[in-house]
């Protein structure tokens, strides 16, 4: 049977759980690889443009971290310089993986794109209103996968303004109407269908099951019309399944070597063979959704003469005997002729002699 929908990408999210070590990092590659990902996500970021020295670390980093480090310290222990950004690109090359990293800040967005080549850019959900980091990487010309957490509708529908502006005027600085103008043009929302996925979210590590708000793909998608997916935050792997389900074009979903090791990230995330059982039911929702044809399926031809019934004397009928409520009964096979007829049949007149269970036929 024809399937209508595409294959589900599935992002590996290794983000800092290499713990700033290139090894571990390798290491994750190619467990991602083994697992069956499609890509892993790493972050590239320079501490020093990233955040002030003054910012604080989110309630869950406080939890599972050093509290006598602040955000700005604990960042700067998980940055991934560029050889080391260089070198993982190599490594998932080799191991058939697409390599994919969220910047978060300009000149990790340029390292990206100038020289490591990538095809398509994560914006991570803190980016929603970073409007020059928008700007700058709809300029590229790359896909953009674009997560919204903690995002209202209209803080999205001005962050795709943003993107419409820079696909469609590659130079040049934005007025005050021009993102809404690009956003509602033609052209606009020609390149927001070709280029940008939207990603459902709950920015929370890990997120409470109750705030997961999986419908809220369907209003995505409904209000933009773009493809949606789902970043799953999420303990275990049932949400991102049953997102599959509902419809994402994509899951993302973090992952760790050891849930054990300390750092931000590790206890909200799936080990290696999590991911890999979470691809698989993955894998097997994509194969079980099928078509929008409603029909027989091929494995279910063969059963259709033996799960249903058909007309059948049920006693002796001598030739020209009326039958009757009394002497016609439905019975497996269905290979004679159905009771969709029952009523049809009903005063008709034997044609021949007919024995107990035999088939009524014309």
């Amino acid at each position: 049977m024809k399937h209508d929908s595409e294959k589900i990408t599935i992002i590996a999210e290794a983000g800092v759980n290499h713990n700033g070590s290139l090894l571990r990092a390798l290491e994750m590659v190619e467990a991602a690889a083994q697992a069956g990902a499609d890509i892993i996500k790493f972050q590239s970021f320079k501490t020093e443009q990233m955040l002030s020295i003054l910012a604080p670390k989110a309630a869950y980093q406080m939890q599972n971290t050093n509290h006598d480090e602040n955000q700005w310290q604990m960042l700067k222990g998980l940055e991934l310089d560029e050889a080391a950004q260089h070198a993982l690109l190599l490594e998932c090359h080799r191991q058939g993986l697409e390599f994919l990293s969220s910047p978060f800040d300009l000149g990790s967005l340029g390292y990206l794109i100038e020289e490591l080549g990538v095809s398509r850019i994560k914006l991570a959900s803190g980016e929603i209103n970073n409007a020059p980091l928008l700007l700058a990487a709809a300029r590229s010309g790359r896909e953009i996968i674009l997560s919204t957490g903690m995002s209202t509708l209209g803080e999205i529908e001005f962050a795709l303004g943003v993107l419409a502006f820079g696909y469609c005027h590659p130079q040049g600085l934005p007025g005050r109407d021009d993102f809404k103008h690009s956003f509602l043009s033609s052209a606009g929302q020609h390149k927001l269908r070709e280029k940008v996925t939207l990603m459902h979210c709950t920015s929370e590590y890990p997120a409470p099951v109750g705030e997961i708000n999986l419908r809220a793909m369907d209003t995505l998608k409904q209000a933009f019309g773009l493809k949606v997916g789902y970043s799953d935050h999420s303990s275990g792997t049932a949400i991102a399944v049953a997102a599959a389900a509902r419809g994402a074009t994509m899951i993302e979903k973090h992952f760790t070597l050891d849930r054990q090791l300390p750092g931000p990230d590790h206890k909200a995330s799936l080990e290696a063979a999590e991911l890999q059982q979470m691809i698989g039911d993955i894998r097997q929702v994509q194969s079980a959704l099928g078509s929008f044809m409603k029909g027989p399926s091929p494995s279910e031809w063969k059963n259709i003469e033996v799960s249903r019934k058909s007309l059948v004397a049920a006693q002796a009928i001598k030739a020209g005997e009326v039958f009757t409520e009394n002497n016609l009964a439905i019975k497996r096979p269905g290979t004679g002729i159905a009771p969709q007829y029952y009523w049809e049949w009903l005063g008709k007149k034997a044609g021949r002699d007919y024995l107990p269970d035999e088939l009524v036929e014309l």
